[in-house]
């Protein structure tokens, strides 16, 4: 059984006065909830987020990371730094450091080997765009940037690892994948790693991350594939996040 999950990225949100109220609401809506929580802060403040939930259930994230371990990298943020700090997971990969950044898929596999290098667990994010989904390529598009992942890592690197998919028609846009939709992907993205290792394609979670808000987190999370939600906006208003963690059952 695969336990759920919900990560909260609050993208380039937050003070510290937020930060403080909105971990406090979720520590206390969360407990006793079946879903590992997460919370992925500006890193500016990752060390504070992390202060503020230590002994608590929620754990904390880091929204990107470098490549490298240390060196001449102005203004980079790496793995081990995350790690010193309190992160225990990073994304890799988010589709608006794709899109905004130019992120390859090539140095979305460099910062994935390098967050498990730093001891952290990369949270790999992949999907299309809505060029791409309207052209049928939906799965040759997720499969060429798992693919380019697997190849430079290995399958073995999955098995401390998580999968969000992400249709980048759905982020920010107020539009949602339906659960039947999400499910078509996730069961794709089971379905190519299972053909490689059976048994870690039982025990990947895969995360599906568009738009999720508590009026659609049950019936999303309650696809066979959807093993709980990366969620965006509504993770920055405690009660709504929790009711979406209490949803990933």
């Amino acid at each position: 059984m695969r336990r759920p999950m919900v990560a909260g990225n609050w993208k380039m949100h937050g003070s510290r006065e937020e930060n403080a109220r909105l971990v406090a609401g979720v520590i206390d809506g969360v407990n006793g909830c079946v879903a590992e929580v997460l919370v992925f802060p500006p890193a500016v403040y990752v060390a504070e987020v992390a202060h503020l939930a230590a002994g608590s259930p929620v754990g904390v994230g880091g929204q990107t990371l470098c490549t490298q371990a240390v060196g001449a990298y102005t203004g980079e943020i790496s793995a081990a730094m995350l790690r010193d700090v309190g992160a225990t997971h990073v994304l890799v990969g988010h589709s608006e450091r794709r899109a905004m950044y130019g992120e390859t898929d090539a140095v979305v596999a460099e910062k994935f080997i390098a967050a498990q290098a730093g001891g952290l667990i990369p949270v790999l994010c992949v999907g299309e765009t809505l060029e791409e989904r309207e052209a049928g390529i939906t799965e040759a598009v997720v499969a060429r940037q798992l693919e380019a992942v697997v190849a430079a890592a290995g399958i073995a690197a999955f098995a401390q690892a998580v999968v969000a998919y992400e249709p980048v028609w759905a982020i920010g846009t107020g539009r949602t994948a339906s659960p039947e939709q999400a499910q078509a992907v996730h069961g794709f993205i089971r379905g190519y790693f299972a053909a490689k290792d059976a048994t870690l394609a039982d025990h990947l979670r895969v995360l599906y991350g568009g738009s999720v808000k508590a009026s659609n987190a049950a019936e999303l999370f309650g696809m066979a594939d959807v093993d709980g939600g990366l969620v965006g906006g509504a993770s920055l208003k405690a009660d709504e996040f929790v009711r979406i963690c209490v949803a990933a059952r």
